[in-house]
């Protein structure tokens, strides 16, 4: 259904199906992994969001790598609820800091994605910046933010089905307190940016050119 990867990364489980793109114009101002919302719900590195999330950071200059997480596409493994998707975008880091070691790493995850690779990214010193797209207050527990002491941007759909926009305004709020935060809420959107992901496009490509500049 979706045109093979062009690159696999090693991993415990066997490999990971990615795809590699290096932006149209110039030498590269960093990298960045992307990840895909719940593989249970259909979500791959072909998500709609996830692709325009990429195609936001190839604009303002970065090499971006998506990846299907552990038994999406011809990534081998079995889902794994969390745990071993850490793992699988932890592996994903490697690859990028063993190719690119020269270049700053930022982190974006959409749903699912956002849940887990934030988690990394936060705990990890290879990551510079981080990008949550709908983050899903309502399905799991992002409590782990409060340790965020990185540049965090922070996209949302204003009817969110998986995230109460005033939660998530809160959520900033409190973490403005000890790290740089932008929250993006995209007026009539929902989960998925349904019409609006040119709008999503603009908020990444705005506030990451940026970070890069500053």
């Amino acid at each position: 259904m979706y045109p093979s990867g062009n690159l696999f990364i090693p991993a415990e489980h066997g490999q990971l199906e990615a795809i590699l793109k290096e932006p149209r114009t110039g030498p590269a101002k960093g990298v960045a992994l992307v990840l895909h919302p719940h593989p249970l719900g259909g979500g791959t590195m072909h998500n709609k969001v996830v692709f325009r999330a990429a195609a936001a950071l190839n604009d303002a200059g970065l090499i971006t790598l998506r990846i299907n997480f552990r038994g999406v596409g011809q990534s081998t493994g079995q889902h794994d609820e969390g745990p071993g998707e850490r793992e699988d975008a932890r592996n994903a880091l490697d690859y990028l800091a063993a190719n690119y070691p020269d270049l700053s790493i930022t982190l974006c995850g959409f749903s699912f994605g956002a849940r887990f690779g934030l988690e990394v990214g936060i705990a990890d010193a290879r990551v510079k910046y981080l990008i949550g797209i709908g983050t899903p207050l309502k399905n799991y527990n992002f409590e782990f933010l409060q340790a965020c002491r990185k540049p965090l941007l922070l996209v949302h759909g204003e009817l969110d089905e998986y995230g109460d926009v005033e939660r998530v305004k809160e959520m900033a709020a409190e973490l403005k307190g000890h790290t740089q935060v932008r929250l993006v809420v995209i007026p009539g959107a929902g989960h998925f940016f349904d019409h609006h992901l040119d709008d999503l496009k603009r908020a990444i490509t705005d506030w990451i050119s940026e970070q890069l500049a500053a």
